[in-house]
Protein backbone atom coordinates (compact mmCIF):
# COMPACT_ATOMS: atom_id res chain seq x y z
CA UNK A 1 0.00 0.00 0.00
CA UNK A 2 1.40 3.38 -0.83
CA UNK A 3 1.41 5.91 1.96
CA UNK A 4 -0.93 8.03 0.46
CA UNK A 5 -3.56 5.32 0.54
CA UNK A 6 -3.06 4.43 4.16
CA UNK A 7 -3.08 8.17 5.05
CA UNK A 8 -7.01 8.51 3.44
CA UNK A 9 -7.64 4.93 5.57
CA UNK A 10 -6.18 6.95 8.76
CA UNK A 11 -7.99 9.72 8.12
CA UNK A 12 -11.30 7.90 7.09
CA UNK A 13 -11.12 6.28 10.34
CA UNK A 14 -10.64 9.42 12.09
CA UNK A 15 -13.62 10.91 10.34
CA UNK A 16 -15.30 7.89 11.52
CA UNK A 17 -14.39 8.12 15.07
CA UNK A 18 -14.98 11.81 15.10
CA UNK A 19 -18.58 11.04 13.57
CA UNK A 20 -19.27 8.36 16.37
CA UNK A 21 -17.82 10.21 19.31
CA UNK A 22 -20.44 13.04 17.74
CA UNK A 23 -23.03 11.19 18.26
CA UNK A 24 -22.46 9.46 20.85
CA UNK A 25 -21.14 12.31 22.84
CA UNK A 26 -22.46 15.50 21.89
CA UNK A 27 -25.91 14.37 19.48
CA UNK A 28 -27.58 12.71 22.22
CA UNK A 29 -26.24 14.76 25.32
CA UNK A 30 -26.39 18.16 23.87
CA UNK A 31 -27.52 18.69 19.96
CA UNK A 32 -30.75 16.55 20.70
CA UNK A 33 -31.84 18.41 23.89
CA UNK A 34 -31.18 21.72 22.44
CA UNK A 35 -33.75 20.86 19.23
CA UNK A 36 -36.65 19.13 21.31
CA UNK A 37 -35.71 23.09 23.89
CA UNK A 38 -36.06 24.73 20.13
CA UNK A 39 -39.42 22.65 19.22
CA UNK A 40 -40.64 23.96 23.03
CA UNK A 41 -39.84 27.52 22.74
CA UNK A 42 -41.48 27.89 18.96
CA UNK A 43 -44.24 25.95 20.61
CA UNK A 44 -44.85 28.31 23.15
CA UNK A 45 -44.20 31.43 21.09
CA UNK A 46 -47.34 30.40 19.11
CA UNK A 47 -49.52 29.88 22.18
CA UNK A 48 -48.40 33.24 23.64
CA UNK A 49 -49.17 34.73 20.33
CA UNK A 50 -52.77 33.36 20.66
CA UNK A 51 -52.66 34.59 23.88
CA UNK A 52 -52.08 37.80 23.36
CA UNK A 53 -54.59 37.79 20.22
CA UNK A 54 -57.29 37.35 22.42
CA UNK A 55 -56.19 39.29 25.06
CA UNK A 56 -56.21 41.91 22.18
CA UNK A 57 -59.62 41.33 21.82
CA UNK A 58 -60.55 42.25 25.33
CA UNK A 59 -62.41 45.82 24.94
CA UNK A 60 -64.68 44.06 22.30
CA UNK A 61 -65.50 41.22 24.29
CA UNK A 62 -66.20 43.79 27.43
CA UNK A 63 -68.42 46.46 25.32
CA UNK A 64 -70.48 43.74 24.12
CA UNK A 65 -70.65 41.86 27.45
CA UNK A 66 -72.21 45.56 28.55
CA UNK A 67 -74.40 45.97 25.91
CA UNK A 68 -75.65 42.14 26.65
CA UNK A 69 -75.78 43.30 30.49
CA UNK A 70 -77.63 46.27 29.80
CA UNK A 71 -80.23 44.45 27.24
CA UNK A 72 -81.15 42.26 29.98
CA UNK A 73 -81.23 44.87 32.75
CA UNK A 74 -84.67 46.10 30.37
CA UNK A 75 -85.57 42.60 29.48
CA UNK A 76 -89.11 42.01 30.82
CA UNK A 77 -89.74 38.95 29.63
CA UNK A 78 -88.21 37.19 33.13
CA UNK A 79 -89.71 37.47 36.63
CA UNK A 80 -88.20 40.78 38.15
CA UNK A 81 -88.24 38.56 41.60
CA UNK A 82 -85.07 37.89 43.54
CA UNK A 83 -86.20 34.62 44.08
CA UNK A 84 -88.66 31.73 43.22
CA UNK A 85 -90.79 31.77 46.36
CA UNK A 86 -91.04 35.61 45.74
CA UNK A 87 -91.94 34.98 42.28
CA UNK A 88 -94.37 31.93 42.91
CA UNK A 89 -96.47 34.19 44.81
CA UNK A 90 -96.40 36.86 41.93
CA UNK A 91 -97.41 34.52 39.69
CA UNK A 92 -100.55 33.41 42.52
CA UNK A 93 -101.33 37.68 42.27
CA UNK A 94 -101.58 37.74 38.34
CA UNK A 95 -103.38 34.68 38.11
CA UNK A 96 -105.58 35.93 40.67
CA UNK A 97 -105.86 38.98 38.57
CA UNK A 98 -106.70 37.84 35.06
CA UNK A 99 -109.39 35.45 36.27
CA UNK A 100 -110.91 38.12 37.77
CA UNK A 101 -111.20 40.24 34.82
CA UNK A 102 -111.82 37.60 32.26
CA UNK A 103 -115.38 38.22 31.96
CA UNK A 104 -118.41 40.27 32.81
CA UNK A 105 -119.65 37.35 35.40
CA UNK A 106 -116.92 36.72 37.97
CA UNK A 107 -119.12 33.24 38.74
CA UNK A 108 -118.12 32.41 35.37
CA UNK A 109 -114.37 31.70 36.38
CA UNK A 110 -113.10 30.82 39.22
CA UNK A 111 -109.69 29.68 40.86
CA UNK A 112 -110.46 26.10 42.62
CA UNK A 113 -106.64 25.84 43.81
CA UNK A 114 -103.44 26.80 43.15
CA UNK A 115 -100.37 24.46 44.50
CA UNK A 116 -96.53 26.17 44.14
CA UNK A 117 -94.59 23.09 42.47
CA UNK A 118 -91.09 22.49 42.07
CA UNK A 119 -88.79 23.41 38.87
CA UNK A 120 -86.85 20.66 37.12
CA UNK A 121 -83.33 21.26 37.83
CA UNK A 122 -81.97 20.50 34.55
CA UNK A 123 -83.09 24.12 33.55
CA UNK A 124 -80.31 27.01 32.96
CA UNK A 125 -82.68 29.44 34.68
CA UNK A 126 -84.95 29.67 37.94
CA UNK A 127 -88.28 28.53 36.84
CA UNK A 128 -91.13 29.74 39.44
CA UNK A 129 -94.51 27.35 38.98
CA UNK A 130 -97.79 26.84 40.08
CA UNK A 131 -100.49 24.12 39.52
CA UNK A 132 -103.67 25.43 38.75
CA UNK A 133 -107.04 24.10 38.45
CA UNK A 134 -110.28 26.63 37.44
CA UNK A 135 -113.48 26.37 36.85
CA UNK A 136 -114.40 28.32 33.97
CA UNK A 137 -116.57 28.72 30.99
CA UNK A 138 -114.64 28.30 27.65
CA UNK A 139 -114.73 32.08 26.44
CA UNK A 140 -113.40 32.99 29.96
CA UNK A 141 -111.01 30.20 30.11
CA UNK A 142 -109.63 31.81 26.41
CA UNK A 143 -109.24 35.05 28.05
CA UNK A 144 -107.81 33.86 30.83
CA UNK A 145 -104.81 32.23 28.72
CA UNK A 146 -104.74 34.40 26.47
CA UNK A 147 -103.67 37.17 28.71
CA UNK A 148 -101.30 34.77 30.90
CA UNK A 149 -99.42 33.82 27.75
CA UNK A 150 -99.42 37.34 26.07
CA UNK A 151 -98.25 39.74 29.42
CA UNK A 152 -95.24 40.72 30.43
CA UNK A 153 -93.57 38.85 31.92
CA UNK A 154 -93.41 35.66 29.39
CA UNK A 155 -95.09 33.22 31.29
CA UNK A 156 -95.87 29.66 30.01
CA UNK A 157 -98.61 27.30 30.23
CA UNK A 158 -98.34 23.79 29.90
CA UNK A 159 -99.92 20.07 30.66
CA UNK A 160 -103.44 22.10 30.07
CA UNK A 161 -106.17 19.55 30.95
CA UNK A 162 -109.97 20.58 29.81
CA UNK A 163 -112.38 18.44 31.34
CA UNK A 164 -116.68 19.53 30.83
CA UNK A 165 -118.81 19.56 34.01
CA UNK A 166 -121.98 19.15 31.68
CA UNK A 167 -120.55 15.28 31.08
CA UNK A 168 -120.75 14.56 34.45
CA UNK A 169 -123.21 17.03 36.26
CA UNK A 170 -125.62 17.06 33.52
CA UNK A 171 -126.15 19.45 30.65
CA UNK A 172 -129.10 21.02 32.38
CA UNK A 173 -126.92 21.92 35.40
CA UNK A 174 -123.93 23.85 33.82
CA UNK A 175 -123.73 24.51 30.40
CA UNK A 176 -120.40 25.44 28.95
CA UNK A 177 -118.41 25.08 32.05
CA UNK A 178 -115.22 23.38 32.25
CA UNK A 179 -112.54 22.14 35.18
CA UNK A 180 -109.01 23.05 34.21
CA UNK A 181 -105.97 22.12 35.14
CA UNK A 182 -102.84 23.12 34.03
CA UNK A 183 -98.76 24.33 35.23
CA UNK A 184 -98.28 28.08 34.73
CA UNK A 185 -94.24 29.01 35.20
CA UNK A 186 -92.46 31.94 34.24
CA UNK A 187 -87.99 32.24 34.49
CA UNK A 188 -85.88 34.33 37.10
CA UNK A 189 -82.91 35.91 35.28
CA UNK A 190 -81.49 34.86 38.13
CA UNK A 191 -78.39 32.18 37.80
CA UNK A 192 -79.77 28.53 40.18
CA UNK A 193 -78.50 29.11 43.83
CA UNK A 194 -77.74 32.22 43.51
CA UNK A 195 -79.85 34.79 46.22
CA UNK A 196 -81.83 32.38 47.36
CA UNK A 197 -83.25 30.90 44.17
Amino acid sequence: MTPAVDRARWLLAGLALVLVAYLVLVHWWFTAPMLAMGDEIARLRDEQLALRMEIAQRPALEAELARVQAFEAGNTAYLPEANRQLATAALVQRLESVVSQAGPQTSRCQITARTPTEDRSDEAFVRAAVQVRLRCGMPELAAVLHELESGSPQLFVENLELLSRASYLGAAKETGTLDVSFTLYGYLLAVPGVNGA
